[in-house]
C-alpha cells in the first residue's frame, strides 16, 4: 500500500470539482497510456480569472487526488498565476506523493494548463484542435533512474539500502530524490528532511 498523506486520502475519497460544465470557456485534456491516467479540466473565465472549474480523471487514487488538488488551486485564480502552478506546487500542497506517483501531479497541472491555453486560442481565433478528444503523450519527471547519491549506482525502488556500496538511503518525502543519510535538505526540490534522531 502506498503511504499517502492525509490530504491525498482526503482528496481521494471526498474529490473537490468533479464533473462538467456547460459551455466552457476552455477545455484541456492530457493522459499517458504508459499508466492509463487520463485528465481532462473544463474552466468558465471571467475577467481573466478562473471563474469556475470542473474535472474529470480517469485513473488511481493519487490522479484523483492530485485533480480535486488542482481544481481547487486554479479556482478564483487569474490566467497567468494558475499558468504558474507546477507539479511541485500541487504535490506540496498534498504534503507529498509516493515517488511513482508525482507524475500525477505533472498531468494535473498540465491539463489545466492545455485548458487556459485553450481558451486563450478561442479568444485570438486561433485554430483549436479538438482538446477533448486528445490524449498525449507526457514526459514523466520522474522516471529518471534513481541512482545512489554515494556511488551513482542505479537504486532498486524506495530501497533503504545501495546494493553497490551498501550504504543507507533516505528518500525526500515531497519528489522521491535519494539523499545521503546526513542530508537535511533535498537538492531536487528544497524541501527540509526530517532528522533520523
Amino acid at each position: 500500500m502506498f503511504d499517502y498523506s492525509e490530504k491525498v486520502m482526503n482528496h481521494f475519497m471526498n474529490p473537490r470539482n468533479v464533473g462538467e460544465l456547460d459551455n466552457p470557456d476552455g477545455v484541456g485534456r492530457i493522459g499517458n497510456p504508459s499508466c492509463g491516467d487520463i485528465m481532462e479540466f473544463q474552466i468558465k473565465v471571467k475577467d481573466e480569472r478562473i471563474e469556475d472549474v470542473k474535472f474529470k480523471t480517469f485513473g488511481c487514487g493519487a490522479a484523483i487526488a492530485v485533480s480535486s488538488m488542482v481544481s481547487e488551486m486554479a479556482k478564483g485564480k487569474t490566467l497567468d498565476e494558475a499558468m504558474n502552478i507546477t507539479n511541485k506546487m500541487v504535490a506540496a500542497e498534498l504534503d507529498g506523493l509516493p515517488k511513482n506517483k508525482l507524475h500525477c501531479s505533472n498531468l494535473g497541472a498540465d491539463a489545466l494548463h492545455k485548458a487556459i491555453e485553450n481558451y486563450r486560442k478561442k479568444q485570438m481565433g486561433l485554430p483549436v484542435e479538438e482538446e477533448t478528444s486528445d490524449v498525449h503523450e507526457h514526459d514523466h519527471e520522474e522516471e529518471k533512474e534513481c541512482r545512489c547519491p554515494y556511488c551513482d549506482m542505479e537504486l532498486q525502488e524506495e530501497s533503504p539500502f545501495c546494493k553497490g556500496c551498501g550504504a543507507n538511503i533516505k528518500y525526500c518525502s515531497n519528489c522521491g530524490t535519494p539523499l545521503p543519510k546526513d542530508a537535511d535538505k533535498c537538492p531536487e526540490c528544497g524541501t527540509k528532511v526530517e532528522s533520523d534522531n
